[in-house]
Parts: structure tokens; sequence; C-alpha cells
């Protein structure tokens, strides 16, 4: 990614027909504020050369020229380009607004504070699987997303593959998207939802269809077992301390109210897009959640130094 949100560039079907609309929108906005601008500058120029304060001094009220043409003018220039940014986006809204009838790939994803739940769904129940905040699609396919809210309203949105959708708890909204080349594309929740609601972000991997299947046959695997000593302790104190929130699948950890670390060391980021995910942002994530991200449901850990270096060994398994 060149830059942390990008909306000004599209890689994907939705985003092609959006991109043509928000440039439009961009530069009538511009050339609004250029307008302005020029305006109160030549007003400004014209008090100067004409006696500078004392022309803006308190004056009687007088009866002038009509000022209706101008407005009439203003009014028409101001309408033209709204009727046409309208006019575009009822026909960019037809053409993006409706999920593929027949999609290649079907995403469930629940909006948490702060983070997001994705499910892999399939009609076989033993091809299912959960990931959190990185989402992996092919090239070229066509992708619907079920979007559900788990706590308050947020907003689903790629920028560079699609437009923004909310997730409303109760409701089940719909979205699609489809990236023509590969990628890493940043995602953001686009509705305020909270304290933390700018650290809610999400990265889609758009991948080949045959590295996209070697990721998904990866995903749909157990956890690796630990080995060593280190490890084994390590894995103790992730099923007890852990394991009331997170599952791990293939340990005793089974809960599902916060993230999935079943292939934790898959994913680029952690924290939901927060921070890299590297030995030493870990361990800090681990031990001092609320320092790195204040208000999360994830309270500190206060482990020793042997129990984090237990607990980041048997995590750094988690591929």
């Amino acid at each position: 990614m060149n830059a942390p949100l990008n909306y000004l560039t599209s890689a994907g079907t939705r985003a092609d027909r959006v991109l043509p609309l928000t440039w439009l929108t961009l530069v009538i906005s511009v050339a609004v504020c250029i307008i302005i601008g020029a305006l109160l500058w030549l007003a400004l120029r014209r008090i100067r050369v004409s006696g500078g304060a004392a022309e803006t001094r308190a004056t009687a009220v007088m009866s002038g020229p009509d000022g209706m043409p101008w407005i009439r003018v203003g009014l028409l220039i101001s309408a033209a380009p709204l009727l046409a940014a309208l006019v575009w986006t009822m026909v960019a809204l037809a053409e993006v607004g409706g999920p593929p009838p027949h999609p290649d790939l079907t995403l469930a994803v629940s909006a948490h504070q702060w983070w997001w739940e994705v499910q892999y769904d399939a009609e076989n129940p033993q091809l299912q699987f959960s990931t959190a905040n990185e989402i992996h699609i092919p090239v070229g396919a066509k992708v619907l997303v079920r979007l559900t809210g788990a706590d308050v309203i947020h907003s689903f949105w790629v920028p560079q593959l699609s437009g923004k959708t909310d997730t409303i708890p109760g409701q089940t909204n719909l979205s699609w998207k489809e990236a023509r080349v590969p990628g890493r594309y940043r995602g953001q929740c686009g509705e305020f939802c909270g304290f933390q609601h700018a650290r809610m972000s999400l990265e889609v991997v758009a991948e080949s269809a045959a590295d996209f299947q070697r990721w998904r046959a990866r995903q749909l695997q157990d956890a690796a077992l630990p080995t060593t000593p280190r490890q084994l302790r390590g894995a103790a104190l992730v099923e007890y301390r852990c394991g009331l929130c997170h599952a791990i699948r293939g340990s005793l950890a089974g809960a599902r109210s916060a993230p999935d670390l079943t292939h934790l060391m898959s994913r680029r980021m952690i924290a939901a897009g927060t921070i890299v995910n590297s030995p030493a942002n870990l361990a800090e994530w681990v031990q001092h959640p609320q320092s790195v991200k204040p208000g999360n449901l994830m309270p500190d850990q206060d482990l020793t130094a042997q129990q984090l270096a237990d607990v980041q060994s048997y995590l750094e398994l988690l591929n």
C-alpha cells in the first residue's frame, strides 16, 4: 500500500465506478473554494483602494439597484454541477448497489469495538473458519460480504475496492467487492464508534487463486501443538488467561468474544491494524494492551518476565 488509506485510486470493479464521481466532487469543491477565496481577496483589495477602513463603517441603508439577477445567475451556476453530481451518483449506485447473484466467495463480517470478525462461509461446515482483521480474497472473484454490528453502528470501508456500508446491530447489510489486481488494501471503520474508532482498521489481501487456496487450506488447520517445555507452559497460560475471550482451534481456548488466534502469526498486523505483528510488538500488546490501545476490552496482563517469554514462545507457533 502506497498510502495509509487511499481513496483517489481504485483496484476493484465497484471502486472503478465510484472513483470518477469522487474526482468530480473533489474538483468542484476545490473550484468553489478557489472562487470564494478570489472574490474575498478582490473585495478586500477594493476596500483598500477605495479608502480602507472608512468605507467599512456603518452607513445609512439606501435603496440600490435590483440584485436578483446576480442571485439567479449564482443559483444557476450552483445548480448545474449539483444536478450533474446527483445524476452521476444515481447511475453509480445503480451499477454497484446490488450484490452479485452468484458470488464466488461469501464472508460474514461482524464489527466489534474495535476489531473485525471474519467468518468464511461454505456449504460444508468443515470448510468454514474464522479469522480477524485480515481478509484474503482471490483476484477476480466476486465476494459477497454480509455485515452485522456486534455492539454499536460501525461502517465497513475499503476505499480502493468498494464504498462504505454500515454494520448495524440486529440487521444484516450486504456489500460486495472484486479486486482486479493483487495487493494489500487497507480498510477502515467509517462511522464514529467510540474511543478507538481511528484504530479500527483491517487489510484486504487480494492474491492469485492458487495463493488463496493455499492460505485457506492453512487456515482450516488446527493450531500447531506445543512441543518444548517453554511452549507447553505458554500454552497452559494462554488457555487459562486468554481462553476466556479468544479461540484457538485444537486447544482448550474456545471463546468467541475476541479475535480468533489460531493462526495469529499469519497476520501482518495486530490490534486491528494498530501495530505491525513483530515479536517486540506482540509482547507489548500481550503485556500492556491498554498502553497500546487504551479503552479496548483486553486488560493488562502483568505477567512476569518468564511468563511473558513462555506465552510469546507459544503464540509464535500459531502460523
